[in-house]
């Protein structure tokens, strides 16, 4: 069964632009070739952190929101800890949305 992923991860400020991309590239291909789907990548920018991470005080922030069976976390995040581009990271899974209550509760009041 598939469920929503969101993924954030924060990448060294020092890397160039075409360093960032063969990253996310990386992570990209990974998810794809591991049946993850609607992956949407959302790449925040340069940031301050709220407090230093490795002697330093920006990161690059980026967002992965993607739909998977949930085996993809552990390798994915396992090859973001082996590389050296990724200072943090965080994945969380997003409830599924139930339908409207607001719905529900017309049916009440008009009964």
């Amino acid at each position: 069964m598939s469920q929503s992923y969101e993924m954030i991860f924060i990448l060294r400020p020092d890397l160039s632009e075409d360093q960032v991309n063969q990253a996310l590239n990386s992570y990209k291909e990974f998810l794809t070739t591991n049946n993850a789907t609607n992956l949407e990548v959302k790449i925040w920018g340069k940031r301050r952190l709220a407090y230093p991470i490795q002697k330093k005080v920006d990161g690059i922030y980026v967002q992965f929101n993607y739909e998977a069976d949930g085996t993809q976390i552990a390798p994915l995040e396992r090859m973001m800890r082996l590389g050296e581009e990724v200072m943090r990271y965080l994945t969380i899974r997003l409830d599924t949305v139930a339908p409207s209550s607001e719905a529900e509760e017309k049916e009440g009041a008009e009964a």
